[in-house]
This record gives C-alpha cells, structure tokens and sequence, in this order.
C-alpha cells in the first residue's frame, strides 16, 4: 500500500476524468525485492507438479467467473467500456486458465527422439523445464483477458509471475492478484507490481527469466532494447494494421456485421481489431452501403449508454483525428462520420473509402473506431496490398469458396475465415504476429513451450566394440564413419 514516501498516481475513469483509484509507484530497488522473492517462491512453485498446479489455477479461474460482476465494473470503470465487454473479456480469460491449467503436463511431456544410425547405442531425449521467473507488461485495452494469455500459461508450465499492468487499468491487475493469493498455497507466485513507464523498464532488467510485452511497436522496441542488457528473452505482442478480405462470393451481411463490430467494438482499441476492407470492386459499393446503415445505429458513450466507450488513452484522440484528416487529404471520402466525429473523450463511428494506400491512415495503427474500404479488382490485388504492410498481426477473410486459397497467402500469424477475433476465443491456438507486429506467441501449446526452455539428455545405453568420441579412435574407424555416412547420403539414419 502507498504511504506518505511511497510516490503515487492515479488511475482515470475515462468517460467521466474521475479519479478511480491511487495506487504506488514501485522504484527498481522494490521490483528487484518482488522478482527476488518470486524466485524463492518458484522452486517449491515447481515442486507442487502439473497437478498441484492445475488445482490452484482452476481454483483460481473458479473465482474469476464467480465475481465476474466484480471484475467487470472494475474494468468497465478504468476502460470506459460496456459492462457486456467486460464480462466478455473476463469469460475469455478464465477459458484461457483452464487450458493452460489441463493441458500443461502434456504439452511438456519428455519426447524421445530417434539417435541415428551412427549413434544407435544412445537414448535421445528432450526435457520442457520452466524458466523460473516471468516478468509481464500487459496492456490497458484488454486488461484481464491479454495478460492472462501470458499469465496463466507462464504459471501452468511451472513458473513464478511478476505482473506489470498498464498504468490506466492497475486496479484489474491488483484484483487478479488478490483474488490468486485466496487459492495460492504459499506467498510469491504471482505478484502485482504498479507504476508508471520506469517501473516497467526496471521490471525488464531485474533478471527476470523472460518478459512477454504487449503494446505498441514503439514501446516492445524499447522494452526489447532494455531487455537486450541483461540478455533477457522477450515475447512482444504489438500493433497491427488488420486488413479484411471481402471476396465477390461472400456473405456480405454476415462480412459487414463482423467487420463493423471488429473495428468499432471497444472504441477501435484492439490489435486485432479491422482498419482496412479491400473489397472485390463488383459488390463494393453494396458492401460500404450496408456498413454505413449499420453504423447509423451504434454510437460511442459512457457505459450503460453506448455501443462502446471513450478513448481510454487520451492521446489516442489525436492519432484518430489526424489520421481521419490525413484520409481525407490525401483523396479519400467519408461514406459515415468524418473529422466532427472526434467529440473527446469519444469517436463516433467513421467509415472512409477510396483512401490512397500510401496515406498515413492506411499505413499507420489507428486504434480507433474508423474503418477504410477500399475497392480491389480480383483478390490477388487484396493479397498483395494487405501484405504490403508493415504489420503483419491478423487477419479476415470472407468467401464462400476461396477462403483458405486466399489465407494461405497472408503474411500474418493468424487469419479468421468468415469469422472475427475467433483466433483470439480458441485457446488451442497460438497467438501473434509477424514482421512490426513482434513475435513469441501466447495461447495453445505455443504459448505453454514460449516459458520453458529444451534440455537435452543423451543417454548411453549400450557400449560399442569401438569409440568415435575418442583419442584412441583409429584410422580404420574413421574409414567405417566415411563409409556409413556416404552410405546414408547424408540421412542420420
């Protein structure tokens, strides 16, 4: 808790610029005391086994659902987003928990390997060990739901967690502590420290085993750098300019309801959220119609009276507005809304068409309710252009017939066919991005393997007549080696 010589700061409530809550500034000196201690904790942590562990995250994720009305007002208070979203996001996470917590022990279960004919008298084997202990920055516009999908997989593979959440949403991250420490069998496996910028830069080089970042591109740049100084391996989840392909054969009711929910939904505030529809020209125009009748019916506002809530990051705005302006500057027309729809702390909805691809609001996150249609002539024109991004995170695909040609074509780490966000809702699948959009992966047995490291274990079982690893190795025992090794042609056997 904050006292007199603790330095403090506060969170906001977003739609209203209430103060929410006041919480402590963690110094370097503090977060190394908590990693230290993590690192205590981590060995008995290990020793408690898959099940142990299993026991105490499905405890855990129990409690979650339980007073899911709790953590939903909570995060609807420091996001501005509706209660339903919230309670969304936190069902989403406790799916996340349990995966992890059941499938954990198979996923790291010892594999044996096949030694080679010329190794024959060995048994080959590789281990899956945790690393100790995990540091996590997680971001403030899925507060619950994005840092539990390194959280809970970092936990169920046997480490210890120091938790960082974003200065605009601490209050979720010190609840998911509270409420972990009620089914914790012991004190420092999972920890919460709060704070601003320095607080997560010391959480990077206090030797933490590894750290998993999610935010922008411009910050898991420095927080890699920062990492890179202790040689600490990182995991960066980071922005994305999600394109959405609409084919000639798609369901265009279906294809403009997701698209409009995934780039409105939560103010535009999601990584995987679409800011860019090339469209195939001959059913375009039909396409922006029934995007802007369905806008027409959803608008931003405090929670309990919007579709979805304010910018929870007050800068944002200003991205939104410019990136609107620069749409419509460099050629670009508004079907829906336009510059008036900036209306701080909320956006309404914005739909542009025909923006040149080089505009600043086609090459650049948004992370706001705006969407960009743009028409193409076949689909190899949508590929190429989606793929000319610098971003490389998610991905949707509408067509009845063409959807996995067309995906596999993708220069991404995940792609929805005829779906939205649906890559997000299935834990057995990994999570992540490519190219500016960093890479590790969180979620399915990716995310598990991401915080454990291979140790390899050779075993002799059987004594051979003669000895290649050897100073008494003799000239006719390198001509057998040749000899089996052209016989191989190259195979290990």
């Amino acid at each position: 808790m904050a006292t007199k010589r603790t330095p403090t700061f506060d969170s906001h409530n977003p739609a209203t610029g209430e103060i929410a809550g006041t919480y402590p500034i963690f110094s370097a000196k503090q977060v190394a005391e908590v990693v230290g201690h993590a690192r205590t904790a981590s060995t008995k942590w290990q020793e408690l086994g898959f099940n142990g562990r299993k026991k105490v995250l499905l405890k855990w994720s129990s409690l979650i659902i339980n007073r899911v009305d709790q953590v939903a007002a909570l995060i609807s208070l420091e996001t501005g987003k509706p209660i339903s979203d919230a309670k969304l996001e936190a069902s989403m996470a406790v799916s996340h928990i349990g995966w992890a917590a059941r499938h954990a022990e198979e996923v790291m279960r010892t594999s044996y390997r096949a030694p080679g004919l010329l190794m024959a008298n060995m048994s080959a084997t590789v281990q899956r060990s945790p690393l100790g202990v995990v540091g996590v920055i997680g971001p403030w516009n899925y507060p619950i739901f994005t840092p539990v999908g390194s959280i809970s997989y970092a936990l169920a593979a046997g480490n210890t967690v120091v938790f960082k959440p974003s200065e605009y949403t601490p209050g979720v991250g010190m609840w998911l502590e509270e409420v972990f420490n009620e089914v914790a069998p012991f004190a420092d496996i999972f920890t919460t420290i709060t704070g601003l910028g320095e607080t997560g830069g010391a959480l990077c080089t206090s030797g933490v085993d590894k750290l998993s970042f999610t935010g922008s591109t411009r910050t898991a740049k420095l927080v890699a750098a920062q990492c890179a100084t202790t040689m600490t391996p990182v995991v960066l989840e980071c922005g994305g300019k999600d394109p959405v392909i609409v084919a000639a054969d798609a369901n265009l009711a279906r294809a403009v309801d997701a698209t409009i929910w995934s780039a409105m939904a939560n103010a535009g505030q999601s990584c995987i959220g679409a800011e860019r529809v090339y469209v195939d020209e001959k059913v375009a125009d039909q396409f922006i119609a029934l995007a802007v009748e369905l806008a027409k019916t959803i608008h931003a506002g405090a929670p309990g009276d919007g579709n979805y809530g304010p910018a929870t990051m007050p800068s944002q705005i200003k991205v939104i507005q410019s990136h609107i302006k620069a749409a419509i500057k460099d050629g670009g027309s508004c079907a829906y809304g336009g510059p008036e729809s900036v209306q701080p702390p909320f956006v309404q909805p914005v739909i542009l068409f025909d923006v040149p691809e080089d505009s600043a609001a086609m090459r650049e996150e948004t992370f706001g309710p705006t969407i960009i249609i743009n028409r193409v002539k076949d689909m190899q024109e949508a590929i190429k252009l989606a793929n000319a991004s610098s971003y490389g995170l998610g991905a949707n695909v509408w067509s009845k017939r063409h959807g996995k040609s067309i995906a596999a074509e993708l220069a991404c780490g995940m792609v929805a066919i005829n779906s939205t966000f649906s890559f997000a809702a299935v834990a057995s699948v990994p999570f992540g991005g490519v190219k500016e959009s960093g890479y590790g992966r969180v979620h399915g047995p990716e995310g598990l393997l991401e915080y454990t490291y291979p140790r390899t274990v050779v075993r002799t079982r059987f004594n051979l007549p003669m000895s290649f690893l050897s100073f008494k190795r003799r000239p006719k025992d390198d001509r057998l080696v040749i000899a089996v090794t052209r016989w191989l042609k190259g195979r290990l056997g």
